[in-house]
């Protein structure tokens, strides 16, 4: 049975995801110069095109080749939630039938992007919705890069990128590479022209990647999320950390500032009851005690299905307060997008478990298995 067009359209490659080198060869089979590479990327990158037939400066035989063959992005935006706060979370579908987050937040003088790297996370945080099925694979770069040109074509026509997080689904230090090359593009000149300085890598803490971020010598921010002072209780909260401890992290966090200058920041979420108290603000100073630092703390953003709580403002200003203190710079991080249920994996996970309850299959296997 013939495929239908529109599902033959959606089986074509993004032209992103196509090598440079193999591009090249496509378009010298056609008699085409080398230099339509770079007008096609510029069409796609700078200047927001959503189709072939709107890249004016390529002949028209070529737009029709092109279309013929590509999809001008390999990703396809499934669904926007906007809030009055300013905040878009996307969900971006990918080719294999996934999805991932990313979210879009504007405030007076910024137009932040926050983007995800892997489909899911293995790192088990427990409050955090990204993990509550895993990790299912990593990102490919177009599939990160093409998250930060979904969040630009809902700007408006003078409106830029300012900044990006990479604290979207998944650990980013486990797909280093990935994530590097993506950013390549993110921070050229003939890409998004985004400055290094002014992206920002959350990782929950892999020493190795860390220390290898360093030695290459990038400027990128680094954050990291530590969530708790001790290791009794980041094991419990952070599971990875059994195999990592909060000594070696913060040792990590060390040698990064040491080889790149960059302040190194660290994120701690707070959870009512858990890891919000005067004695775990104490803990928090001893340990970074000495180090030129940035704190960056988080009310928890809750998750359905999660029994944790955020902390009542009171709390979280005696917290804030004990550690300015101590003489260290803090940031309270706003909530925004609650009304969107921004916090990562949320909208992915309700979209996914939504499509499961309705599927006749899935709703007779949740049936059978009422304890699940």
């Amino acid at each position: 049975m013939p495929l239908s067009a529109s599902l033959e359209q959606r089986l074509l490659p993004g032209v992103l995801s196509v090598p440079s080198d193999e591009l090249l060869r496509w378009l010298h089979a056609r008699n085409e110069p080398p230099y339509r590479v770079k007008q096609i990327r510029r069409w796609i990158l700078l200047r927001r095109a959503s189709s072939f037939e709107q890249m004016t400066d390529l002949p028209v035989r070529l737009r029709a080749e092109l279309a013929a063959h590509f999809r001008v992005l390999g990703t396809e935006l499934r669904e926007v939630a906007n809030t009055t706060d300013g905040t878009s979370k996307l969900l971006v579908g990918l080719v294999d039938g996934r999805a991932v987050e990313c979210v879009l937040m504007r405030t007076e003088d910024r137009r932040t992007v926050c983007v995800s790297t892997q489909v899911g996370c293995a790192m088990g945080c427990v409050f955090c919705a990204s993990g509550l099925e895993g990790v299912e694979r990593n990102l490919e770069p177009y599939e990160i890069l093409e998250q930060f040109l979904h969040a630009t074509r809902l700007l408006g026509p003078q409106e830029r990128l300012t900044h990006a997080v990479i604290m979207g689904m998944g650990e980013p230090l486990a797909n280093l590479n990935n994530l590097l090359a993506a950013l390549e593009v993110v921070c050229s000149r003939d890409g998004l022209g985004l400055s290094r300085r002014r992206v920002t890598i959350s990782t929950v803490g892999l020493p190795a990647a860390i220390r290898r971020l360093a030695d290459l010598g990038v400027q990128y921010h680094l954050a990291i999320s530590l969530h708790a002072p001790t290791d009794t209780l980041r094991n419990q909260i952070v599971p990875v950390n059994r195999k990592v401890g909060v000594e070696e992290l913060v040792a990590a966090g060390d040698y990064y500032f040491e080889k790149t200058g960059r302040q190194v920041t660290y994120e701690y979420v707070l959870l009512k009851g858990i890891n919000d108290t005067i004695d775990c603000a104490r803990r928090l100073a001893e340990l970074l005690r000495g180090r030129s630092v940035h704190i960056n703390l988080i009310p928890y953003n809750p998750v359905e299905s999660l029994n944790f709580e955020t902390p009542s403002p009171h709390r979280v200003r005696q917290f804030t307060d004990y550690l300015r203190s101590r003489g260290f710079v803090v940031h309270v991080r706003r909530t925004k997008g609650r009304e969107i249920s921004a916090a990562c994996g949320q909208l992915r996970l309700r979209h996914k478990r939504g499509q499961a309850a309705a599927s006749p299959h899935n709703a007779t296997a949740q049936s059978a298995s009422p304890g699940n």
